[in-house]
């Protein structure tokens, strides 16, 4: 079953990038279609439509919050359409291709820079009097940001972090440790102690590796994943350094055996992961993960800084999601009001709070912390101790980047199962990056 959602999760990365690129290739004829804005009609309101993935709480959040716009501009009307993740993608991938994108576009991850390079995307530059970014933070702004233009603002930001269970520390009478200093030789050591003392079937640590961590830990040697034109800028070495550590993690019973990590590989719900069943001490995850996973487990996990900070920090403030505007919408100023209610707005903020992370300007993370619920309260005051301390703008990857993570996904099974050494990993892995980038 694992192995046929891999291919189904290739299959649909190589399928995505095959439509964003018909945008390039039909670029000619899409001119002649009508963009996917309305004017309503001669004297009526101009209609855009806005996208979105999510549940249905979210759907409902975002529903009050186009209300709220409208009821402030009736000259406007926002039609909204959500679906699930995976959906949402497939659906937007042949839109873009057949000219009929909505107006405003969430994307995450890699895929702003994939639709900003076909030219799916609106340079924001252009609406800037209608769009202020001004009191969001730089480095948050910066997930938006490639080839010297703005393609998208924040919903929100949260950070790559250690979640830790207390109790499963106090149980194992492990000391926390002091995240202002500790290195990865800590990280190491403090694992393997908990997983000593702790009854079988308790972990230290969650198998750490994944494309995130790699690129914190790679970012704190000076690397990162990607470089600023989009080549792989992480290196042989510290990739084997690495898996050389989390196979030492897994001899050790630090982390769980092969069998148990590629059983959890990919994107578990949270009640699925060691933390959420309370079978281990800590677990790399965002930020904005926390109150699930405490409803999960049942315990007041705790966030604490990654290991090697106190160095050259690796950490970056991730915008959760990105608000985009339709390069070929035909009311560019229309759709960059509604996204500055959206980011820039107290009643927005009010009505959204948490749901697409902490909110990146400071004026509307102010006016929305009374109304934040425990959970979402601990998510903004680490937010807030960690933005003076984070590292710089994460460099969003290439197109073709979308396939790291099923790269690295394979390969880690190959290094946990002994299939592969650490060091034949680490060429394959940089290798097979560059084949899917281009570079």
């Amino acid at each position: 079953m694992r192995a046929r959602f891999m291919s189904a999760r290739a299959t649909r990365a190589r399928s995505l990038r095959t439509r964003i690129g018909a945008v390039a290739v039909s670029a000619g004829m899409l001119l002649g279609v009508a963009a996917c804005g309305d004017s309503g009609g001669e004297g009526g309101p101009v209609e855009l439509r806005f996208s979105w993935w999510g549940n249905n709480d979210r759907a409902q959040a975002t529903q009050k919050v186009i209300d709220a716009f409208q009821a402030q501009n009736p000259d406007i009307k926002v039609s909204g359409t959500s679906s699930d993740f995976n959906a949402y993608f497939d659906k937007l991938a042949t839109e873009v291709a057949a000219g009929d994108a909505p107006d405003v576009i969430t994307l995450g991850g890699a895929y702003p820079r994939e639709y900003g390079d076909r030219g799916a995307l609106l340079d924001l530059a252009r609406v800037k009097g209608e769009l202020t970014t001004d009191k969001i933070d730089a480095a948050a702004l910066g997930n938006g940001r490639f080839d010297d233009k703005q393609y998208g603002v924040p919903t929100g930001v949260n950070t790559f972090a250690i979640v830790v269970n207390p109790a499963v520390f106090s149980r194992a009478g492990v000391p926390m440790p002091d995240d202002s200093a500790w290195t990865w030789d800590d990280f190491v050591r403090i694992a393997g102690e908990i997983s000593a003392k702790s009854p079988k079937g308790t972990y230290g640590v969650a198998d750490p590796t994944s494309a995130d961590v790699l690129d914190l830990y790679s970012r704190q040697r000076g690397e990162g994943l990607y470089t600023p034109d989009g080549k792989v800028a992480i290196s042989r070495e510290t990739v084997t350094q690495w898996w050389t550590m989390t196979v030492g993690l897994r001899n050790s019973g630090a982390t769980p055996p092969a069998s148990v990590t590629t059983e959890l590989a990919g994107q578990p719900a949270p009640e699925q992961t060691l933390m959420g069943r309370g079978l281990a001490g800590m677990q790399f995850d965002w930020s904005n993960q926390l109150g699930s996973l405490r409803k999960a487990s049942g315990q007041p996990l705790e966030l604490l800084r990654a290991p090697g900070e106190s160095g050259r920090p690796g950490m970056w403030l991730q915008a959760s999601q990105l608000y985009t505007i339709n390069a070929r919408t035909e009311h560019p100023e229309e759709a960059a009001k509604f996204v500055d209610f959206l980011v820039n707005s107290p009643e927005a903020g009010k009505l959204i709070l948490t749901d697409r992370g902490i909110p990146a300007n400071s004026e509307v993370l102010t006016a929305v912390l009374p109304a934040l619920n425990p959970d979402q309260a601990a998510q903004a005051k680490f937010i807030e101790r960690v933005t003076p301390q984070a590292g710089p703008p994460l460099v969003i990857g290439p197109t073709g980047s979308t396939d790291t993570r099923l790269i690295l996904q394979r390969l880690n099974a190959e290094v946990l199962f002994d299939r592969k050494s650490p060091s034949a990993a680490a060429d394959e892995f940089v290798k097979q990056v560059e084949a899917a980038i281009g570079k």
